[in-house]
């Protein structure tokens, strides 16, 4: 593909005004190679001659040589740089030399459990003609489970599988755990936040099984570059490791192109819909028969796209109208598997998809992504992009800007973004929501005991929550033990990708019989499938005809409708306990435990295309209350005179800033925006007086808040700046207006935030 000649194509189209802002020429990089301490069996280096791998690259060959020395290791290197040998080859080596070495393979997914299945049958089947291995997640039929567990050397799996099925079943595993010798943990990057804090207990969970058969098994982990990856799997398996970063793949030259959607008008800072930019950019590339993705950030998006693709195409070429699909979660896994082939093989030139097609399912070479709005990661971007140009081709990949604080900050500093190193990923194992419910799965197993205090967390953790679980009769103690004293199975109440634990069903009540469409997370209900939401699924709009809280259903419709729906929520914040301060600018801030209320009090229908605001529609949902953590900074009366005498808004220039800084947080943890809350009041009544908070989104805090009080000068420098330079005169989307606020972005100023923030950094 001739990218320059597609771009040189897309500046003559009627729709292009200057929306590309920057073009990063990235070079091909030749292959460097290492070597192995000692060769490899002779069948398993002649398997990879047959799949033309005479030599191992850089990082191949140290993460064997480290695996060999008995070190655990992560290796942290780029998409499509080969980091599945990086385990097969020690744990096939291993089998080779002692045919009872078990491995478990845990995969985030189970597309991508069958993708690596396909990888070991590919390389193994030569090398090792009787080597046993299948994959055993949900999708796994009951007539084979047993003869996998017992026949089995590697098993792969998930961690929703390792904590649901394996781990309170583990009697029936005590074979395959006495002789577990290595654990890979695939795409460890993805495992941050509230799914990462799950995993690491499981994981701890899975490490004291083992102890208890007499095994020690050994961590191979892979994870996308990050700032962090040794503390990250650190954290993660609750032990020491190896980082091996010397990432010595070779890649095709890619043109990565910034693509910011013009304003529409200068003085209020409006741009074209990003959605609209994404639809003309993705059937360009589809008639050009450049096969593309086009990520999206929600499951709505994907499918708003896919409908206005095919809307489009169909004006020109009703045929490739047909070749183009939608891929998220809550498809069917069948649905989901047929378009994996389907793109795989090339009968699909298109996919608009979630990020659930980031990770590294092999779908075959692609020439151009589309990622509409910044991922919200440095290592997820790059993620996304690396899905083209997995070949030596040239490709291509486009960051539109969305109108967000963030990426109209990086659309006018692309160097921030191509200079500056990935993201912390962050993980609270400790956490108390998390914590109990792994803690309960594990008396399950097995009771506890004082040894296990270690284990989960230490003293400070561990003992207040196993005091709340027998407080609630959930444990017991006796003979030195604690016993689980229920009679379910705790496991299976444990969504260990929420903090809930529950979710919705979405039930289409249009066709006989009680049709589920996917399901939702509680915490997402009240936001996504309240009373007259409208629903997106494959394409197909439903409307919310009833939300039962009793039964965890949404009940929809099929709905012919122009329009989509976006909740509006009012939020509390109270202090419970400050754990830490220090001084910043000319200010306090603070970092501890608060209790959030939320409630969602009604929703907004908008038009489709132009985002226009059609009405404004009550609801009537009862509040939730949860604890977490966050930080806080309080405000001088002095600057709150000095915005006064000026004819400032003081309640709008606090709002401003809470709204710009939140949106920048994720410039410095690895974060989604939608993870970070916040409030700003003029007078709050656990301080008297101004203060802005801003708060982790899970229940119990996975550690966002905490990076932005280290680092809320710099934070405040990034926000000033993005204020400063953001072209319109009184704020909008793209610096301090945000789609979340409960209060329709009112009152807000802009120029008061900014001298506000001169005077927090000491500027004014």
């Amino acid at each position: 593909m001739n990218t320059q000649t597609f771009l040189d194509h897309i500046r003559n189209e009627h729709f292009y005004r200057g929306q590309i802002i920057h073009v990063e020429h990235l070079p091909a990089r030749e292959a460097r190679y290492g070597q192995l301490d000692r060769p490899l069996p002779p069948a398993l280096a002649q398997a990879l001659a047959r799949k033309g791998a005479h030599n191992l690259y850089t990082h191949q060959a140290q993460a064997v040589n480290a695996v060999r020395r008995g070190e655990n290791i992560v290796v942290a290197t780029s998409t499509a740089s080969g980091k599945t040998l990086c385990y097969n080859l020690p744990v096939l080596e291993a089998i080779i030399k002692d045919r009872r070495t078990r491995a478990l393979y845990i995969f985030p997914t189970k597309a991508l459990a069958q993708d690596q299945l396909r990888s070991l049958r590919e390389l193994s089947q030569d090398a090792l003609p009787l080597l046993r291995y299948d994959t055993f997640d949900g999708d796994t039929p009951p007539s084979r489970r047993s003869r996998i567990k017992k026949e089995c050397n590697i098993i792969l799996t998930n961690p929703d599988m390792l904590s649901m099925g394996i781990l309170p079943n583990h009697s029936s595993w005590a074979r395959f755990l006495a002789q577990l010798r290595y654990v890979v943990i695939d795409e460890a990057h993805v495992y941050r936040g509230v799914f990462g804090s799950h995993v690491a207990n499981v994981i701890r969970r899975l490490r004291r099984l083992c102890h208890f058969y007499g095994a020690d098994p050994q961590f191979i982990c892979c994870s996308a570059t990050i700032a962090n990856p040794g503390e990250l799997v650190g954290e993660l398996t609750a032990a020491d490791v190896t980082v091996i970063d010397d990432d010595g793949s070779p890649h095709g030259p890619k043109d990565f192109i910034f693509w910011n959607p013009p304003l529409l008008d200068d003085h209020s800072g409006s741009r074209r819909s990003a959605h609209s930019e994404a639809t003309a950019l993705f059937t360009q590339l589809v008639q050009s028969n450049i096969r593309t993705i086009a990520f999206t950030k929600t499951r709505r998006v994907a499918e708003l796209l896919l409908i206005y693709a095919r809307q489009a195409l169909q004006k020109v070429d009703p045929s490739l109208a047909e070749r183009i699909r939608a891929y998220r979660a809550g498809y069917r896994p069948e649905d989901r598997r047929q378009i994996e082939r389907l793109l795989f093989g090339g009968e699909l030139l298109g996919v608009t998809a979630t990020n659930a097609l980031e990770l590294g399912v092999d779908i075959g070479s692609l020439d151009a992504t589309i990622l509409t709005g910044y991922p919200g990661t440095i290592a997820s971007t790059w993620q996304q992009a690396g899905r083209s140009g997995r070949s030596r081709d040239y490709s291509l990949s486009f960051l539109i800007g969305l109108d967000n604080p963030l990426d109209q900050y990086l659309m006018r500093h692309p160097d921030e973004f191509f200079r500056k190193i990935p993201e912390h990923a962050l993980i609270n194992p400790t956490n108390p929501h998390i914590l109990g419910q792994h803690l309960l799965c594990a008396a399950y197993e097995m009771p506890l005991n004082h040894d296990d205090e270690a284990r989960f967390g230490g003293q400070a953790a561990y003992i207040p929550v196993m005091i709340e679980l027998e407080k609630r009769g959930l444990l017991t103690y006796a003979n030195d033990r604690w016993y689980y004293t229920g009679m379910d199975y705790p496991a299976e109440s444990v969504n260990i990708r929420s903090t809930s634990g529950h979710h919705f069903n979405i039930v289409d009540v249009s066709r006989p019989g009680y049709n589920v469409l996917e399901t939702i997370d509680a915490e997402m209900a009240f936001f996504q499938v309240h009373p007259g939401a409208v629903y997106l699924h494959q394409g197909e709009s439903y409307q919310v005809t009833q939300l039962d809280l009793y039964t965890r259903n949404a009940f929809v419709v099929p709905a012919d409708v122009t329009y989509y729906t976006q909740a509006r929520d009012i939020t509390d914040v109270r202090i419970i306990q400050s754990l830490r301060s220090r001084s910043a600018g000319t200010t306090d801030a603070f970092w501890g435990k608060v209790r959030v209320t939320t409630q969602v009090v009604g929703y907004r229908r908008k038009q489709q295309y132009t985002d226009t605001v059609l009405s404004d529609e009550p609801l009537d949902l009862p509040a939730q209350s949860y604890e977490t953590m966050s930080l806080w900074f309080t405000i001088s009366p002095d600057f709150a005179e000095r915005l006064r005498a000026q004819g400032l808004d003081i309640a709008g220039s606090l709002h401003a800033i809470e709204h710009a800084a939140i949106g920048l947080l994720p410039l410095y943890a690895m974060c989604d925006r939608n993870d970070i809350g916040g409030l700003s009041t003029t007078i709050h009544p656990d301080t008297g007086g101004m203060v802005i908070f801003i708060y982790d989104g899970p229940p119990g805090g996975v550690g966002i808040s905490e990076k932005g009080f280290d680092m809320l000068p710099q934070l405040w420098r990034a926000t000033l700046q993005l204020l400063r330079e953001c072209p319109c005169d009184d704020g909008c989307p793209s610096c301090v207006q945000s789609p979340k606020c409960g209060n329709n972005n009112e009152p807000l100023d802009k120029k008061g935030a900014r001298l506000l923030l001169e005077m927090l950094l000491g500027n004014k």
